[in-house]
């Protein structure tokens, strides 16, 4: 559970990072940054910020700010119907170095750090390294996490429409909102 001044002080420092990148917000994007710990009250280890541009039911984009060397959890986007076989992303890097784990053959040894104690809850470790312009696509239902480098990294996300309370997690300890103290 996050502090209201908790998530004050992460959407501040997100909306700096994405400006010291020059990616402007507007003052209504600044206050609607979603922090995201997932509930594991860890937020520097493990979250991101999001700003969500645009989500209707044709296509999403958003920025994922990330603090130096915090990890998104590795979840999926499952089909939602037959019509739907889940969300599929592409992740371009705009700012720092992230390290993207996909389904896939696994590479010997990893550059990401997994959070200590959580070990289990990560599977996949073939490794795709993003610097700024470097961009990679996850199809639906494809099990994946990231990290981004010392520096922290901010990465465009574009996508079919995202529906993150349908998103799957092997931690079962995650929840994909943030509970926020009064």
């Amino acid at each position: 559970m996050l502090t209201h001044s908790q998530v004050r002080h992460m959407q501040e420092r997100a909306t700096r990072m994405l400006s010291q990148s020059g990616i402007v917000l507007t003052a209504r994007e600044q206050e609607q940054i979603e922090v995201v710990d997932f509930n594991l009250n860890e937020l520097e280890r493990t979250g991101l910020e999001l700003v969500v541009y645009i989500n209707n039911d044709r296509y999403c984009a958003k920025e994922l700010v990330m603090t130096p060397r915090q990890t998104c959890a590795q979840h999926r986007h499952p089909p939602l119907s037959e019509t739907n076989p889940g969300k599929q992303e592409t992740f371009r890097c705009r700012w720092g170095i992230v390290w993207l784990y996909v389904e896939g053959e696994p590479n010997p040894s990893i550059q990401a750090r997994v959070p200590r104690g959580s070990e289990s809850h990560y599977t996949v470790f073939h490794e795709i390294e993003l610097h700024p312009g470097d961009q990679y696509t996850i199809p639906p239902n494809t099990w994946h996490w990231f990290q981004s480098g010392d520096e922290g990294a901010i990465v465009s996300e574009f996508s079919s429409p995202s529906y993150d309370e349908f998103d799957q997690f092997i931690d079962p300890r995650i929840s994909r909102f943030t509970t926020v103290a009064e």
